[in-house]
């Protein structure tokens, strides 16, 4: 069997480079940012993003692979906090607000501006939210810390409605102690 060769170090930089440039430009300017802006940006010959990228459904579909990465290893993270007593499923579930809401601010934009050409791997990344959201509810419905009546849909819907980015950053902390009174059946007013 022939041995899988490393890529070399400027090959990876190259790459890295152009991953964060058409990231960056994709939300900045939209996904029909042309392939020859963000080969400058990344500071690269077009040919070079040609031989890493065929195409920009390529490019699109990379940039999305690497959100969809962030945000499994973010859930992963927080299961496994829970699973080994580390904090309680319903503070997992508002710093999950919390973190869509202003963490994860760029992702969020990167979504919009890819819907259309990267669906299949959008609906990946919701589909593998969803599991993991609903690994979190139904832990804090068996630790008495969501109201009965609380669903995977109720979360994903404070996620999806989530204040924008005209809002303050009082209006979002207001806005995430609200959620958390709305959906916590111990909750702590401070939240």
């Amino acid at each position: 069997m022939a041995e899988q060769r490393r890529p070399r170090a400027d090959a990876v930089r190259n790459r890295e480079a152009i991953l964060a440039s058409a990231r960056e430009l994709v939300i900045t300017r939209g996904p029909k940012v042309g392939m020859d802006e963000i080969a400058a940006a990344a500071g690269v010959a077009v040919g070079t993003l040609y031989r890493h990228f065929p195409n920009k459904k390529d490019l699109i579909d990379a940039i999305v692979g690497e959100l969809a990465a962030v945000i499994a290893g973010s859930l992963d993270a927080a299961l496994a906090r829970v699973e080994e007593g580390e904090t309680s499923a319903i503070d997992e579930i508002i710093a999950l607000l919390r973190g869509v809401m202003i963490d994860m601010r760029q992702e969020r934009l990167l979504r919009v501006a890819v819907t259309g050409l990267a669906d299949d791997s959008l609906e990946a990344i919701r589909e593998r939210g969803r599991v993991a959201v609903g690994r979190l509810v139904d832990r804090a419905h068996r630790d008495g810390a969501l109201y009965p009546d609380v669903t995977v849909d109720d979360v994903i819907l404070l996620l999806a409605t989530s204040p924008g980015d005209t809002a303050t950053d009082g209006q979002r902390q207001r806005w995430i102690m609200l959620a958390r009174r709305a959906i916590a059946a111990q909750a702590k007013v401070g939240g």
